[in-house]
């Protein structure tokens, strides 16, 4: 069950960090290739900017490299690496040559939820935390500059490449996970996918529609487990996939969008990568305090998606 057992051992959040690539690709370089303009992308994605370039792997080695820094740990304090992508590098390995590459001594695993991977490797990480595991580093990284399709318009202005990291420390007691929630629905496959070797194939108006229906299900649900209402959230972290989602998402769910966390402007939607980059801005720039209730809500191709409420506070053992 997503509600937290009395007595399981809680994890906090002790550190984060970022990656994302030096190139920037505008919306007017965009439109200087193909039949749009950057009015046109802003008006129907929030987009101004995105980054393109790098790895999935060395993206994923800066993000964690400066969670490690922030939360003060030496990398043989760390006892798992949990990698959500949907764009590894090779057919496997990528974690383990991140693992390397951190030089970590621990266990490395890839999970793939598409732009939800980051919420299943988060809720998968406080799992470990609960059987036992002290630390454990969380990455959400993608480049779906490989995978996207440069002469469509209608997802080449979308996707973008970056990182976003966490550390996760066990404390004494219930830690900051509230409560969670992880779903799918496998007949939705075929409205946003990309197979094997190919590009992303979306439905943008069906798209839009279920995944507002998605996010604001699995978000109540969390928020259902974790005993709290849209009243009591103090900021939504959502997945930064298309402004008018996310606008959409917090009215269904009673949030006000001012409380949403968002970097899409900046960034466009980096999949497993979104959540943790919004995450991680909203900290660095003050906008979560003591005791806060933090609701990170997502979905992805699949469909998949997720939830968790933290109660942010807490100091790690």
């Amino acid at each position: 069950m997503p509600a937290i057992r009395p007595g399981a051992t809680g994890a906090v959040i002790s550190g984060w960090g970022t990656a994302l690539p030096e190139k920037i690709v505008t919306n007017d370089e965009l439109a200087a290739t193909m039949d749009t303009s950057d009015e046109w992308i802003r008006a129907r994605t929030g987009i101004e900017e995105r980054r393109v370039g790098g790895s999935t792997a060395g993206l994923s080695t800066d993000a964690g490299r400066q969670a490690l820094e922030m939360a003060g740990l030496t990398p043989d304090r760390i006892d798992a690496l949990v990698l959500a992508t949907t764009t590894p590098d090779k057919q496997w390995g990528t974690a383990a040559l991140v693992q390397n590459e951190l030089g970590l001594s621990c266990g490395a695993i890839e999970v793939n939820a598409a732009c939800t991977g980051f919420m299943y490797a988060l809720v998968q990480a406080h799992g470990m935390i609960a059987m036992g595991a002290d630390r454990v580093l969380v990455i959400g990284t993608d480049t779906l500059s490989r995978i996207t399709d440069w002469d469509d318009r209608g997802t080449a202005p979308l996707f973008a490449d970056g990182a976003g990291a966490v550390v996760l420390e066990s404390v004494e007691g219930a830690g900051q996970l509230l409560g969670w929630d992880l779903d799918a629905d496998g007949s939705l496959l075929s409205i946003l996918h990309a197979d094997v070797g190919g590009t992303i194939k979306m439905e943008g108006k069906e798209v839009f529609r279920r995944a507002v229906r998605l996010m604001v299900d699995s978000a109540e649900k969390a928020m259902a487990h974790a005993g709290v209402t849209a009243d009591d959230i103090d900021l939504v972290v959502p997945h930064q996939a298309n402004i008018r989602i996310i606008q959409a998402a917090c009215e269904r769910l009673g949030v006000p969008v001012e409380k949403a966390a968002t970097v899409i402007h900046r960034t466009g939607n980096t999949s497993s990568a979104s959540i943790p980059l919004a995450l991680a801005d909203a900290l660095d720039n003050g906008r979560v305090q003591h005791g806060d209730l933090v609701l990170l809500v997502g979905f992805g191709g699949g469909m998949t998606a997720g939830s968790c409420v933290l109660r942010w506070g807490g100091d790690a053992e």
